[in-house]
């Protein structure tokens, strides 16, 4: 079985170094569609060095790519292909505004495997702290296709409930067809987001979009429109990835407030022209995030 749980779960944490620039936060911005209007004082806090505030979603790339699907791919105990993984859900805790340049020391280590009968999901913490003590702390939970089966415990499974009345806000945020090639220079090289080929290898119409892409544009959404574009009042951020977005679309995002949470549900919808396209593709107001929180201040 290319996952042995045991070995995955014994093995010892594995650390190293990260370090980021302004530069690469800019870039970050920049892949999760910041800048648009480039003139805009809202913008200028993401886009412009002299002013420049770090969104806390920033962490999932700090230091290039993902860290925690990173890790728990090389892992002892894990060795899977490529095309059957897929990031599951992704959840956040920040200890402390981010630096916009900064270096950090990273702990990674699997915590759970679950045994999903038709697919498995390795859950994999990731602590980072600089030489002030703690920044951040992450979950990722990668979804592997194909490699369960084997009787171990299926994890959690109860799913929250979903908000209910009309949300608070509804916003929509275009996504440029090149949305999933720039983001990718932020470091997460899966082919899946850029190779038609290795797409369709794993059982998409053409690449899709990163879903911690997804994941920054609907917390700069949030911090945006609730939060009066204060960065530093998030405090965590949690997710379930239960659909993919494809460049060209459209994501539709709905804020429920609940005192200092906000509840979130995000669904992709079609660009221009939008009844072609459905027609095309078969996707109305498909989900893309669910079990959506941000706690904040």
């Amino acid at each position: 079985m290319p996952i042995d749980a045991a070995t995955a779960l014994a093995a010892e944490p594995r650390t190293g170094e990260i370090a980021w620039t302004p530069k690469d936060v800019q870039l970050y911005h920049l892949g999760i569609g910041a800048g648009i209007p480039a003139t805009d004082p809202g913008e200028l806090r993401y886009t412009l060095e002299s002013r420049l505030h770090v969104l806390p979603s920033f962490a999932t790339v700090a230091g290039g790519g993902s860290p925690g699907v990173i890790s728990g791919l090389s892992m002892p105990g894990v060795d899977v292909d490529l095309a059957r993984v897929l990031h599951g859900g992704q959840t956040l805790e920040v200890h402390r505004p981010i630096p916009a340049a900064g270096r950090a020391r990273t702990v990674s280590r699997v915590t759970a495997v679950y045994d999903k009968g038709k697919a498995a999901v390795l859950v994999v913490r990731t602590d980072v702290g600089d030489a002030d003590g703690p920044l951040w702390s992450s979950d990722a939970q990668i979804f592997v296709r194909g490699e369960g089966g084997w009787g171990g415990d299926r994890g959690p499974t109860a799913a929250l409930e979903p908000p209910t009345g009309e949300p608070d806000r509804v916003v929509e945020r275009p996504i440029r067809e090149d949305q999933a090639l720039l983001y990718r220079l932020c470091g997460d090289w899966n082919p899946l987001h850029a190779d038609p080929e290795f797409a369709k290898l794993a059982g998409f119409e053409r690449p899709i979009l990163h879903g911690l892409c997804t994941y920054g544009m609907t917390l700069k959404a949030i911090v945006d429109t609730l939060l009066e574009g204060d960065v530093t009042r998030v405090r965590a951020y949690s997710t379930r990835f239960a659909g993919v977005v494809f460049p060209g679309e459209t994501l539709r995002i709905r804020m429920w407030r609940r005192d200092s949470s906000v509840r979130v549900a995000v669904s992709a919808i079609m660009g221009v022209p939008p009844l072609e396209r459905s027609r095309e593709w078969g996707r109305g107001d498909a989900p893309v995030l669910l079990d959506t929180i941000v706690e904040h201040s």
